[in-house]
């Protein structure tokens, strides 16, 4: 058990996980033990969860590509896989990197100290023989671990069959992982009864949830568009947010697109999903950082509630009669505590949750309210966070290049399969012809008719064809500093052509580049922008 040192000293520490470690142990680990912040919310974190990789936990309904999913990133197939149209997946199978290729069963993982997994030992041996960890040698799994679970099946009677709580496994997944996503079948879209309570157990999640609508290849352009529809409000009723989840829409699997008319929409939808997976490693420190905190303001309201309840217990008679009045009044003491210490009420548990797991505990052997401990935590909160922030950024700047790298990642990086290539102002990248050549007879005839004088137009004189655009200034002017390549503050005939080009391309909904292309310098400039 973690000892108890509440020193107030400042924390100096030499790494961010190392920091995070010594705050929870010294500061954070003494007020949950003390009011039983393990027996009503999470159980008590251990080292292996501050040094594990970034984990992606995917969640869905039965055949809605999970495992593929997971194929599909590596570009390779592991232990344990799975892949049918029925429900195959009937475990939690953690897919980690190992250097050789194996299945550990679930009663041994929990047992393995270098795992973040011992604390699911808590529920029994039903789950724990539907658990395993699938390690292989993968340079995807290099930077991130991936859980892939049973799929969500509706019907009372499968959630019976499972025997062990299905929500309850989630929710404890969901506190320690970096990212959820939620799969759903652009075919099958109906949102089950246990899928709608999986959702619910995640709802303080949010920020760790994206939604994938895969399969998307093999419906028309129009059935898309109502399935997303469909799918938006389904989850609007269920995520009660008022911002709209993030919904990337694809096909995530390495065959032929079915139905290929969406071909550039799933590309980019794609690209975005990866960088988002891609940036996991990056902010990994930030997102523990972030979870300890929440974690803190619940075990402080836990205390207050603990308390609180201790302090209204009768020592003699009438425990029980008063332990019941007490359970039934939660909402009034929550309301008291919110008053008492302005706390936020969206930091205080559910209530139902509450009250129904104080309806086992004896309300005798509660403690009463300890000021150091509280003081320790709010210590912990105000100078210690802020110092552990300033390390996540220079832990940052020293990793810049930290992303996941292998499988499904490398595909999209360089060559003429990467996104975006040969389009926009990536359009003519390996032709031998100036690209802008093509149109050029056009905007010479343009060119023209603007008086140049001794073969330029001038600022001015341009600025009016170019406003024809309708683009506003701020994107005009980008354009006039990328075409006037000479920087003499006039454009002749070639850099006239260049910006009309970029206006197209700005036009046809790509982004400007930030420095002109070597592709897109004019032939006439070619040696002098060299030399510069």
């Amino acid at each position: 058990m973690f000892r108890k040192n509440l020193k107030k000293d400042p924390e100096l520490f030499q790494n961010v996980s190392e920091g995070l470690r010594r705050l929870y142990r010294n500061k954070l680990f003494p007020l949950e033990d003390t009011y039983r912040f393990h027996d009503f919310h999470s159980p008590a974190l251990e080292d292996a969860d501050f040094d594990n990789k970034p984990m992606v936990l995917l969640v869905g309904q039965y055949s809605t590509g999970k495992t593929t999913f997971i194929r599909h990133l590596m570009e390779q197939d592991f232990p344990g896989m799975r892949i049918g149209p029925e429900p195959t997946t009937d475990s939690f199978i953690a897919v980690m990197h190992g250097e050789q290729e194996g299945v550990i069963p679930g009663n041994a993982l929990v047992v393995d100290p270098k795992k973040p997994f011992r604390k699911l030992n808590a529920f029994g041996n039903a789950f724990l023989n539907r658990f395993m960890c699938a390690q292989l040698p993968n340079p995807v799994l290099e930077s991130i671990s991936i859980i892939d679970t049973p799929g969500i099946l509706s019907g009372e009677k499968q959630r019976i069959s499972r025997g062990y709580d299905f929500a309850a496994v989630l929710e404890w997944f969901a506190e320690r992982v970096d990212r959820i996503i939620l799969l759903f079948d652009a075919h099958k879209l109906d949102i089950s009864d246990e899928f709608s309570e999986v959702i619910r157990a995640l709802k303080n999640h949010e920020d760790k949830m994206r939604v994938v609508l895969n399969k998307a290849d093999q419906i028309s352009t129009q059935q898309l568009m109502r399935v997303y529809g469909a799918l938006m409000w389904s989850l609007g009723k269920i995520i009660n947010t008022p911002e709209v989840v993030r919904v990337y829409i694809g096909s995530f699997w390495a065959q032929p697109l079915l139905v290929p008319d969406n071909r550039k929409l799933f590309e980019a939808e794609e690209q975005d999903l990866f960088v988002d997976i891609q940036s996991l490693p990056r902010n990994a420190a930030l997102r523990k950082l972030n979870d300890l905190i929440k974690r803190a303001r619940l075990a402080k309201v836990q205390a207050y509630i603990i308390s609180s309840l201790k302090k209204e217990m009768p020592s003699v008679f009438g425990k029980d009669n008063k332990k019941k009045e007490l359970i039934a009044n939660l909402g009034e003491i929550y309301h008291k505590i919110e008053k008492e210490h302005q706390i936020s009420p969206g930091d205080f548990p559910n209530l139902a949750k509450m009250q129904e797991l104080l309806n086992g505990q004896d309300f005798s052997k509660f403690a009463a309210l300890k000021p150091k401990l509280l003081e320790a935590v709010e210590d912990m909160l105000a100078n210690d966070i802020a110092r552990l922030m300033a390390l996540v950024r220079q832990e940052e700047a020293s990793m810049p290049s930290q992303s996941v790298k292998g499988g499904a990642f490398e595909g999209t990086m360089s060559g003429p399969f990467g996104h975006g290539y040969g389009e926009g102002a990536s359009e003519g990248i390996d032709e031998l012809e100036w690209v802008v050549g093509r149109d050029k007879p056009t905007y010479d005839e343009i060119f023209y008719t603007l008086s140049p004088v001794n073969g330029k137009v001038s600022g001015a004189a341009a600025k009016k064809e170019m406003l024809k655009s309708k683009l506003p200034n701020t994107v005009l002017g980008k354009i006039w500093k990328l075409a006037d390549v000479d920087k003499d503050g006039l454009l002749d005939d070639e850099e006239f052509a260049l910006a009309n080009h970029l206006i197209k391309v700005k036009l046809e909904g790509h982004e400007l580049p930030p420095t002109l292309p070597e592709h897109l310098v004019p032939p006439s400039k070619r040696g002098s922008v060299l030399q510069d």
